[in-house]
């Protein structure tokens, strides 16, 4: 089968042209592709023995993408999210290369047909009162490193700010004094200031003294004054969360995340009364419909619905089918 590009140009016109040149794609979205194709191509090598310039098209069969989705979920154990996040990556470069490349329009089709999986909404995790104080408290605020992470904790559960919006904050962003707020660039290019509390903006006025940063710097720099990445952001926040536990057991039994910092923000914003409307411009959600999973997790706020609901009076009764069909799909 000819093709006017190999699969390296192929990979490389897709990036530069597609989506940097066509669709503008923001940052992040190029820094997930790319994280994608690294791990194709990687085990793409393992699989063939050749190396990712050498690779052909032809390879990247139907057959090695499955195996590839398989690959994640099973020996990298990765969620049914990030593998469907994966698989769009995938089908993204395909439906570009189909456009491009007729000659390979079935093949491109074959991977295109592979599905996303459906995964289980489950009920969102947050920190009660008392254990984001334990997490506030735990780092070490004599060091350099102890005053930077209390920072970035109570940014995080103040703002409810996504960990990529944490670490792209730059000492500019925040803004002290009357009306103080830290300033975010989100997800779809979308800005918003987010107001701080006074504890908030004292926290951070001092840290701003400290960092001594000009106004384009990482506000919450890494060792080499560079911004903290994502997984140092989760090492960060497990490291302060296991000192947590000894004072709070409580936290012993969740597994804290960045995110979860950022759902503790959302339920301590429901708790006060705050409408979801107003939850959704705070998190920068796109559709206040995703702000609703807050109210399916809040226990609190079911009980005191259910105080407020009076007995039907009515005795509970379990349905009996009268007909041999019906009670066999009863009992599936």
């Amino acid at each position: 089968m000819n093709s006017s590009k190999t699969f390296p140009a192929l990979i490389q016109s897709f990036f530069t042209e597609r989506l940097l040149t066509q669709r503008r794609s923001s940052a992040h979205t190029i820094a997930g592709y790319r994280d994608s194709f690294r791990l194709l191509l990687g085990f793409a090598t393992q699989k063939t023995g050749k190396t990712p310039s050498n690779l052909a098209l032809s390879e990247l069969d139907a057959p090695l993408i499955n195996q590839f989705l398989d690959h994640l979920e099973v020996d990298r154990g990765n969620g049914v999210r990030t593998r469907n996040f994966r698989l769009a990556a995938i089908h993204s470069f395909f439906r570009y290369v189909s456009l491009n490349e007729p000659a390979w329009a079935l093949l491109c089709q074959r991977i295109l047909a592979i599905p996303s999986k459906r995964w289980e909404r489950t009920i969102v995790g947050f920190l009660e009162e008392d254990e984001i104080e334990a997490l506030l408290e735990a780092p070490d605020t004599s060091t350099w490193f102890g005053r930077r992470d209390q920072a970035l904790l109570l940014v995080a559960v103040q703002t409810g700010l996504r960990v990529s919006e944490l670490v792209d904050l730059r000492v500019d962003d925040v803004t002290l004094g009357k009306g103080a707020h830290v300033h975010c660039r989100g997800k779809g290019r979308k800005e918003r200031c987010t107001p701080l509390r006074k504890d908030a903006a004292s926290v951070l006025d001092a840290w701003l003294k400290e960092r001594k940063g000009a106004s384009t710097h990482s506000l919450f720099p890494s060792m080499r004054q560079g911004p903290l990445s994502r997984d140092a952001v989760a090492r960060i926040v497990t490291k302060h969360s296991v000192k947590a536990g000894q004072s709070c057991p409580s936290i012993k039994r969740k597994i804290v995340t960045p995110h979860m910092l950022r759902h503790s923000c959302a339920m301590s914003l429901l708790r006060s009364g705050v409408d979801c409307t107003v939850i959704a411009l705070w998190l920068g959600h796109e559709s206040v419909e995703t702000t609703q999973i807050y109210l399916h997790a809040d226990m609190r706020m079911k009980e005191k619905a259910l105080a407020r609901t009076t007995s039907s009076k009515v005795k509970p009764e379990r349905f009996k089918p009268t007909d041999d069909l019906l009670a066999f799909l009863e009992n599936q």
